[in-house]
């Protein structure tokens, strides 16, 4: 299908990671600069997908070489935008770009609506400033969630903050062993929050599990960090009543993928604690700043945010169509 006089959108699927590795790496060096993060990693993974022809979407081309992609990921009945990107021009500059950005994401988009299986579509272009797609996806009939990237500057020594025994709660590091209790603090504790419309991941506990699973072994947001990531535990019941979860995403920066308190346990000061405690563990790693998401909606974490240190860095949007009205 062409646009324009020159470039093509072509299925990804027909083209090998080689082809694809300069737009790869230039979209490497705008997360980079954007938000510090070290993008070589999803790229390596990407590129396997792409030499196996596993990855669903679409290429732009342009005087034969790959100058654009979108792809999506399929999880049972929904479908997950997972980027798009394309390099500028260098005659027509970041315009150009946006415009094949645009054309790719109206063919995944085509084909994902069309595609009777498809029950649901979720998109969070992290990389892209809140606004940019955001006229397409309501054109398709996509609800769009503004979400702040935010971030802490880290000045050390700081001290690890600590839990009183006397609250009946008990503070340690993150093992796999959590992974089933923590699923289920997270379905608890996102039950009618704004994030649960956005992912609907964490309306369950399967869901839970499934994103838990991406983030600590999978490595679906940076290289998971377990020094950082900790849990606070019911001492009588055994049950994790809340937890934050850290990865690296670059040299000099780490990102809380997750934290969470259950709802019967909050306003005792435990999100801020594990907050202090993830800061503690990424300055004794080193880094020299934290990031995090939050929905825009989310008034209360983002007011605990402010209090902590975190600015807002960048917006981005979170895009969801449903084909019917779903729980």
């Amino acid at each position: 299908m062409a646009l324009g006089a020159s470039i093509e959108i072509l299925d990804l699927r027909h083209f090998a990671a080689t082809l694809l590795r300069p737009v790869l790496d230039a979209e490497g060096e705008l997360w980079k600069q954007r938000l510090h993060w070290d993008y070589r990693t999803s790229a390596r993974l990407l590129m396997q997908y792409l030499d196996n022809h596993m990855l669903p979407g679409y290429a732009a081309i342009e005087d034969e070489q790959v100058t654009g992609y979108v792809f999506c990921v399929y999880e049972d009945s929904k479908a997950v935008i997972g980027d798009v990107f394309a390099v500028p021009n260098q005659l027509e500059g970041a315009d150009s770009s946006h415009s094949v950005e645009e054309t790719l994401l109206r063919h995944l988009l085509e084909l994902l609506l069309n595609s009777p299986q498809v029950e649901r579509v979720e998109s969070q272009l992290l990389l892209h400033p809140s606004g940019s797609h955001a006229a397409i996806f309501q054109a398709a009939g996509f609800q769009i969630y503004r979400r702040l990237f935010m971030v802490q500057t880290l000045t050390g020594p700081l001290k690890p903050p600590q839990i009183s025994p006397a609250s009946g709660l008990e503070l340690r590091a993150w093992s796999d062993e959590d992974l089933a209790p923590a699923a289920r603090l997270i379905a608890e504790a996102y039950r009618g929050h704004p994030d649960s419309y956005i992912n609907d991941q964490y309306r369950s506990v399967h869901g839970s599990m499934r994103f838990l699973n991406n983030i600590v072994r999978y490595a679906g947001c940076g290289a998971f960090s377990p020094q950082v990531s900790h849990v606070v535990v019911e001492r009588s019941s055994r049950e994790v009543v809340g937890l934050i979860l850290g990865s690296r995403v670059s040299p000099q920066s780490g990102h809380i993928t997750q934290v969470c308190v259950h709802p019967n346990y909050r306003r005792r000061g435990l999100a801020r604690m594990l907050l202090s405690l993830a800061a503690y563990w990424f300055t004794r790693q080193g880094a020299t700043e934290i990031s995090l998401t939050v929905t825009e909606a989310n008034a209360e974490a983002i007011d605990l945010y402010l209090a902590e240190g975190y600015l807002c860095k960048h917006t981005f949007d979170a895009a969801v169509w449903r084909r019917r009205a779903m729980a």
